[in-house]
């Protein structure tokens, strides 16, 4: 353990000793506090008949570690240990999915449309439907879920955080909110990001009570950018030990309800479970048991299509079905809006319904009076969530792990997984519609053509798939075996087991090993034969080095695959793209005035081609490479899809375009960074690095896109630099299992556990990720009773 690391958990025993101290008499239930004096505990005890009686155990860096008898018990730590990082965040997402946020926020900004959107989608038949799909064993830890989180309240009502002390809208919560809260992470890439679309739907030509239309919004088809991940799972055939390796590396937001939250939970002879949930969430939904560890990437696959509609020439709410035509259904919606004023008035606002799904406008998606665009989501109904990640927890075994993903309740993601008899295991067992490759040809609107009387959303992506809505035949697939409806079975979706790697950095499955590629499945699921990004191909550079001649590899080599920061793609090209560096260099002329690029060559000269924190120069590429990647022509060698790891590659300089875009590429590097005020020989860590409670923490890493596969994607602030961190590496986990079979787990949470900036887990993690630390997690109760920081408390209620 280094000095540092001393340090802080001396900081973090002191000030949580302290809060719990304060925090464990409460009269609303039986509170139980163990805290370490010495070598003597003080230890009171309270007994009576209770529903729930867990037991949570803080550990330092104020890691929770939640123990109960009974799944009910369990749910009622779990609430309460991520309500003390995250209560006011899980409060606002209340909110959120309740359609409340203009009642209390006002209607500006997506407030309004996000509103109407909750109200028409999270209503009470689909809430009915999801909690009747549920297992007892679930429905018991949601209820004592919800009781924990209450219980929680009532403890801490009149010392919240500042974020939402005092707020009228922090209110109990109840099975509908948290049903709510699980469904609406699982629409999340789905029908979620056309909210806005949604509320802006309007016939032509009629007026509708909708206040929320917005005469002109453009539509972004693509997945946000900076969500992604990496993950590296390595076999018996390449470890050290000959047990399974994994290295789970999501990007993620740093902050709201996406933030990942670090717990452990365990109902003795049953579950023993360490990892992360997402603050609304209610499971470890990355993590490892004594057996098994396993992590996600965003997968391609989409999870809801597009359907185009004819309409009736005399009647813009009708649609041609077969031989007939069919009546949207109107939705009006009551919404409470907060004036100006700080009254609360109700409004009445419109959505339209079809047996698709709602009708969705914008500029891309006009609704005229022969044409409209249906969006129909997949996980809308799948109810599979919780079972599934109950069965991935308990897993001994990648034959237990793809056994529960085929419960199919693994809403948009790949699994990647090792277990320590030493298989590696990619899957991209996850929820898409069940569109096979011949209703995905026959039924889909292209550019190049497709059904006749239907004109093709403006600026679509190639990725996106609009269906004929006007032909049954076009209705997804629905298949007995599947337990989503509308769902692509599990069977027919993709997998690999391999006893030497995987690797997946969000492309698809096809490139999954080069060594065995994937392929025959359906385009829903993502594209074959097709380039991949530097990321992934950074990955499997690193992976092929680590097992040049048969080297084998163990816990550190991942690790320092992670943290040395490399950027592969100044690596692979930056030889060849300063070459217009070489000799003398003419000045480029940019807006009229003579910059000379000499400044920005020199720096990119000496960079060490890393994203680390003393790196000098790593900025210079980001902002030339964030033009310079989108020259025509650029490549020497284009992209081969019999060799997709090594092209395309090389950088063209002998073409004279080329070679000019580049230089203007780098002079318009080189004025950006200086207009902003930053220093082109700068180290990374003086201009990339987070603000917390006024101390400045270096951040490393970069955009995937630049080259990097240590993740951090910003934005450049004026006479600041790249801050805040918006995405990027955040729970980041190293499992091994050393000769023996005991698990070895290593993980750090780059953003640190809480929200709040007056917790001392608010930067204690983020000070450790800036100089290259990692946790030894205390997983065995012999490690979780050493720990030097150990906090106890007893709940009853």
């Amino acid at each position: 353990m280094s000095q540092h690391q001393r340090n802080a958990f001396v900081r973090s025993g002191v000030l949580v000793a302290g809060l719990f101290a304060l925090s464990a008499c409460n009269p609303s239930g039986d509170s139980d506090v163990s805290e370490p004096i010495g070598d003597v505990p003080v230890q009171t005890s309270a007994e009576s008949a209770s529903r729930f009686n867990a037991e949570i155990r803080w550990t330092s860096y104020g890691i929770p570690h939640v123990k109960a008898d009974d799944w009910a018990s369990l749910g009622y730590g779990f609430a309460y240990a991520t309500a003390k990082d995250a209560v006011c965040t899980i409060a606002t997402d209340v909110v959120m999915v309740n359609g409340e946020m203009s009642r209390y926020f006002g209607p500006d900004g997506i407030n309004r449309s996000s509103d109407i959107f909750h109200r028409a989608v999270l209503d009470s038949t689909m809430l009915s439907g999801f909690r009747a799909g549920q297992t007892e064993q679930s429905n018991n830890f949601s209820d004592g879920y919800v009781a924990g989180y209450n219980r929680y309240l009532r403890d801490h009502m009149d010392a919240l955080p500042a974020a939402c002390a005092g707020a009228e809208w922090v209110r109990p919560l109840s099975n509908d909110d948290l049903d709510r809260l699980t469904v609406g992470v699982g629409i999340r890439y789905g029908l979620g990001r056309y909210q806005r679309e949604m509320a802006n739907a309007a016939p032509p030509g009629q007026e509708v009570a909708n206040s929320a239309r917005i005469e002109s919004i453009d539509t972004d088809f693509e997945i946000p950018a900076g969500i992604g991940s990496n993950a590296v799972a390595m076999g018996s055939a390449v470890t050290e030990t000959g047990s399974g390796l994994l290295l789970g590396n999501p990007h993620y937001p740093w902050q709201g309800s996406s933030r990942f939250h670090m717990i452990h939970t365990t109902i003795p002879g049953e579950v023993d479970v360490m990892g992360v949930s997402l603050y609304t969430t209610s499971r470890v939904g990355i993590g490892f048991n004594h057996d098994v560890a396993w992590t996600h990437t965003v997968s391609t696959g989409l999870r809801s299509t597009f359907y185009a509609l004819q309409l009736n020439p005399e009647n813009p709410t009708q649609y041609l079905y077969g031989d007939t035509y069919r009546d949207m259904t109107r939705v009006d919606i009551e919404l409470p809006v907060r004036g100006t004023d700080g009254a609360v008035t109700n409004e009445t606002s419109a959505v339209y319904m079809t047996h698709y799904g709602p009708v969705v406008v914008s500029n891309q998606l006009p609704w005229t009076s022969t044409q409209a665009f249906a969006i129909r989501d997949v996980n809308l109904y799948n109810d599979r969530s919780a079972a599934t990640y109950d069965a991935l927890s308990k897993a001994t075994s990648i034959d237990e792990v793809e056994a529960a993903l085929s419960l199919q309740g693994v809403a948009w993601v790949n699994t990647i997984a090792a277990d320590r008899h030493g298989t590696a295991f990619y899957a991209d067992i996850s929820t898409v519609p069940n569109v096979d490759s011949t209703l995905f040809e026959q039924c889909r609107l292209t550019p190049e053509g497709g059904p006749t009387g239907y004109t093709l959303p403006i600026g679509v992506s190639a990725q996106l798939v609009v269906l004929n809505g006007a032909d049954p035949a076009c209705e997804w697939r629905e298949d007995a075996s599947s337990a989503v409806p509308g769902a692509m079975p599990a069977d027919e979706m993709p997998r690999l087991r391999r006893d030497d790697y995987v690797h997946n950095a969000n492309d698809s499955y096809w490139l999954s090993n080069p060594n065995e590629l994937l392929e025959g499945y359906s385009p829903i699921i993502g594209r074959e034969n097709a380039a991949v990004t530097l990321r992934t191909r950074a990955g499997f550079h690193f992976i092929a080095e680590a097992l040049e001649n048969g080297g084998k590899v163990n816990a550190r080599t991942l690790q320092d695959m992670l943290f040395s920061h490399r950027n592969f793609g100044a690596e692979l090209l930056m030889d060849d793209a300063m070459q217009i560096c070489a000799g003398e260099v003419a000045p480029v002329t940019i807006n009229d005035t003579q910059v000379d690029i000499n400044t920005a060559c020199d720096v990119l000269a000496g960079w060490d081609r890393r994203g680390a924190i003393d790196s000098r120069g790593a900025h210079v590429w980001r902002e030339f490479w964030r033009d310079a990647q989108r020259i025509p022509d650029l490549y020497t060698v284009p992209f081969d899809n019999a060799d997709p790891v090594n092209t395309p590659r090389g950088i063209d300089v002998a073409n004279a375009q080329v070679k000019e875009a580049l230089r203007t590429a780098l002079a318009q590097a080189q004025v950006r960074l200086q207009t902003n005020g930053l220093a082109l020989d700068a180290t990374l860590g003086e201009v990339q690095f987070e603000n917390r409670n006024g101390v400045h923490i270096p951040i490393p890493g970069g955009e995937g896109w630049t080259g990097m596969w240590s993740v951090i994607t910003t934005q450049m602030q004026p006479q600041q630099g790249y801050t805040p961190i918006l995405h990027g590496n955040s729970y980041m986990q190293v499992i091994s299992w050393e000769e023996d079979g005991r698990v070895d787990p290593q993980a750090i949470l780059s953003y640190s556990q809480s929200e709040d900036p007056a917790s001392p887990h608010f930067a204690d993690q983020t000070e450790l990720y800036s100089q290259g630390e990692w946790l030894q997690l205390p997983f065995y109760e012999e490690d979780i009773l050493a720990d030097p920081n150990l906090i106890t408390l007893t709940l009853r209620e």
